[in-house]
């Protein structure tokens, strides 16, 4: 499906991209460059329950959403103005496919300047959002299921491992990563 510029309100030219969770990591598209990013309004939120790529129907995993309040530091990737269609059809087949999330233009500060950035926010009027849920009942869905693209477990592990590389500590994320690792045992 392609998806347009003027469907989304998206400036011309080259477009920023705004990665939280897994795009940090395996954004799936082509870029030109890269850089630290931090936007308003939003945190990440293990509030979206994933019954495909880190779950199952019968035993859901959760990923990462963009849910309202606080601010939140990830990656901004640029992609060039011939790559943006692609780029776009790769984002929607990936992140759009349930409408789980809704693609919206932020802004965001990147290192000296401050750009529109295209993210995907947590949609709380969709049956797949599980809002904040308690650290162990969190622990409890990712310590024990897999999906399409691995273990739960792994999600979190590389997600922490890059917000690391990024000098990023967040700290909901690691007290669930230290209460799954309790459950595993």
């Amino acid at each position: 499906m392609r998806i347009g510029h003027s469907e989304l309100g998206l400036p011309k030219g080259d477009l920023w991209i705004f990665g939280y969770g897994s795009l940090m990591w395996d954004p799936g598209f082509p870029y030109v460059d890269w850089a630290p990013a931090l936007i308003h309004g939003y945190h990440r939120e293990l509030c979206i329950y994933s019954s495909r790529w880190r779950g199952t129907p019968e035993r859901p995993g959760l990923v990462l959403g963009l849910d309202r309040g606080g601010a939140c530091r990830g990656i901004a990737f640029r992609i060039s103005a011939p790559d943006v269609p692609t780029a776009l059809d790769a984002l929607w087949e990936r992140e759009m496919r349930r409408g789980v999330y809704h693609p919206r233009l932020l802004r965001a500060r990147l290192p000296g300047r401050m750009t529109r950035v295209l993210t995907f926010i947590a949609n709380p009027q969709h049956p797949g959002y599980a809002g904040t849920l308690p650290t162990g009942r969190t622990a409890e869905l990712i310590a024990n299921c897999c999906g399409d693209r691995g273990p739960n477990i792994e999600y979190l592990a590389r997600t922490l491992k890059h917000l690391a590389e990024l000098g990023v500590r967040d700290h909901h994320l690691s007290r669930v990563m230290a209460a799954v690792r309790a459950l595993k045992g």
